[in-house]
């Protein structure tokens, strides 16, 4: 490859890193007007109106959700409050809970051993109020009860203390007494037990209801909300939405025009438990009799103030999140009756172990997909390091030349292979145009003269296909492990974000060593990697130069990745150099590879 075209490669690799805060550069984004998309208190309208008396309540079944009235756009309706905004706090040694008396449930959530954001310097936050919280800024409390003004009436609740809880009751003008009563659990659990209790003396026609679960919102005012999702387990397998379903763009391709939905609704009576999560924390609602369907809704979040955007330009300006409730079918509550439901709510951290203890196959919600066994030894693996002594940043490499040397000898297999099927690439080719004719037979004689030769064409492809469940579960492992979440090593301050060390003037982009580091090992590993047999001479040029398309990739990636990758990197090319040097010295009595059979030898032409 000429110095023109690598020339072009490396401008179009770095064109591609930098046209996003290029753009933002040149074509800056409109500010938002002066209390545009301020959300008050609020509440989603997700629940059919009752103004007609004479409808029949809804049967528990998948059918009832047609009498439930799904809103039309994302911007929950504004809700005007008459008395002032009273909070109780209940709190243990992990969590405190703050409740609201507006709509009676759980405003907020404080994980008081998490900070909100992580000191890069190594310092714990001092101010108290700087922890990491669930369900915030969110419009709509946790166990809030929306269906219209037959169960919601005017949404002020009165709160009191009770023994290790929290007490919110209402009655409405119909009779209807609702009371909803929250005990502090073990650990990151909470009890909720609410009630509905029909005190007048004519039956109250109840419509289609919904308990919210919660909001996922973004843990800082730069997260791009990539994280953010809901969950449900339906007792077999759990299904997860996140932004990609709502934003429904064709492929998956930018340049098409999207129909974009705003509100997700499933289950058949089977919803075993539901969740809203970011990154690192989720927020579950297990239920004792499972809902009629969850419903889930992404919704527009309060933006960040002026103050908040000049003190941090990367704040995301109009930040989005997704709000879960239960559905729960409609029902004819006769006087002095009341329905009774229980609910085990769950607001920590994604920590497998202490999920994998609360059953219900909450772990889970850790996303570990397909390859899930690998990426659980490799977990655990990493925390048992952690126990002995070794920082996570250590653990990952020690746990990279674990697996290297695991993988040694395939991978020096493979490379021997590689290496013997392209020294006996010119007698296949001969193969080939000897019975090109006859594809049959052509075939029949490859297989043979691999035999004879002793090398197979999956010899540098097996090896590597072993690797892919490996790296797949450290992939998904180290994007959601919240052990790597402040965890230091090198220049890097946090082993779950990107590796920032700084900015280039005026672009806004960030510098991030280990993905560099990364990509110049990947390209130092093509140079030395045998060529396929086969590839075009300019083909293989071109897959020397494809790394790049890695590192551009992976550029914003967590560091704790990048670093696997590339310590990876450098043992596979320490075994390549190893094994180069084993084998240029041919030990005595090794028969050389086969010469060209005399009947495939090309003929010399006579000269005329």
């Amino acid at each position: 490859m000429d110095r023109k075209s690598i020339l072009v490669l490396v401008l179009s690799f770095s064109l591609l890193m930098l046209w996003y805060p290029l753009v933002n550069r040149i074509f800056p984004p409109t500010p938002l007007p002066e209390g545009t998309n301020v959300l008050t208190q609020a509440t989603n309208r997700t629940a059919a109106e009752t103004t007609n008396a004479d409808t029949k309540p809804a049967q528990p079944n998948r059918d009832a959700t047609t009498t439930f009235s799904l809103p039309t756009n994302s911007e929950p309706a504004a809700i005007h409050f008459d008395e002032p905004e009273k909070l109780l706090t209940i709190e243990n040694e992990n969590v405190r809970y703050i409740f609201t008396s507006y709509q009676g449930g759980l405003k907020f959530v404080e994980l008081k051993k998490y900070p909100a954001t992580v000191d890069c310097r190594g310092k714990q936050p001092a101010d108290t109020n700087n922890l990491a919280t669930l369900n915030a800024p969110a419009p709509v409390p946790t166990m809030a009860l929306l269906g219209g003004p037959a169960v919601e009436g005017d949404g002020v609740f009165a709160l009191s203390k009770i023994d290790s809880g929290v007490r919110a009751e209402k009655v409405l003008t119909n009779g209807l007494h609702i009371v909803k009563e929250f005990h502090l659990s073990t650990n990151y659990l909470l009890k909720a037990t609410v009630w509905l209790e029909n005190r007048s003396s004519q039956p109250i026609l109840l419509p289609s209801h919904q308990w919210v679960v919660g909001t996922a919102t973004p843990i800082g005012q730069h997260d791009e909300s990539i994280m953010l999702g809901i969950q449900w387990y339906d007792g077999s397998k759990a299904e997860s939405i996140a932004e990609t379903w709502f934003a429904n763009q064709p492929m998956g391709c930018g340049m098409m025009p999207a129909n974009p939905r705003t509100t997700y609704v499933a289950g058949a009576s089977n919803v075993l438990w539901a969740a809203v999560h970011n990154q690192f924390f989720a927020l579950v609602a297990v239920p004792t009799e499972p809902p009629l369907s969850i419903i889930g809704q992404r919704i527009n979040l309060p933006p960040p103030s002026r103050e908040q955007i000049a003190a941090d330009p990367r704040a995301i300006a109009n930040p989005s999140g997704y709000q879960a409730g239960l559905l729960y079918p409609g029902i004819s509550l006769e006087p002095n009756k009341r329905l009774e439901r229980t609910f085990e709510i769950y607001s920590g951290p994604k920590e497998y172990n202490a999920l994998a203890r609360l059953g219900h196959n909450l772990d889970l919600i850790m996303k570990f997909g397909f390859f899930g066994f690998f990426a659980k030894a490799l977990l655990l693996s990493m925390n048992g390091l952690y126990a002995l002594g070794f920082s996570y940043g250590v653990a990952i490499v020690v746990i990279t030349v674990i697996i290297k040397l695991v993988f040694w000898p395939l991978t020096k297999a493979s490379t021997r292979s590689m290496k013997r099927m392209a020294a006996l690439q010119p007698q296949m080719k001969a193969l080939q145009e000897k019975h090109k004719d006859d594809p049959k037979k052509m075939n029949m004689k490859l297989m043979e003269f691999m035999k004879e030769n002793k090398v197979s064409p999956l010899g540098g492809c097996l090896p590597m296909l072993l690797q892919i469940p490996v790296f797949i579960g450290f992939y998904t492992m180290l994007q959601s492990a919240i052990e790597l979440r402040g965890a230091t090593f090198l220049w890097a301050c946090d082993l779950s974000q990107a590796d920032t060390i700084g900015v280039l003037p005026g672009l806004d982009f960030p510098i991030n060593p280990m993905p560099l580091l990364m990509g110049c090992t990947m390209l130092w590993q093509a140079r030395l990697t045998p060529p396929s047999p086969g590839m075009d001479p300019t083909q293989q040029k071109i897959m020397k130069y494809m790394p790049l398309m890695f590192m551009v990739f992976l550029y914003n990636f967590s560091a704790g990745l990048t670093l696997y990758w590339t310590v990876q990197n450098l043992l596979t090319i320490t075994q390549m150099k190893l094994t180069k040097a084993s084998d240029s010295q041919t030990p005595p009595g090794t028969k050389p590879s086969a010469p060209l059979p005399r009947a495939l030898a090309p003929r010399r032409q006579k000269p005329q």
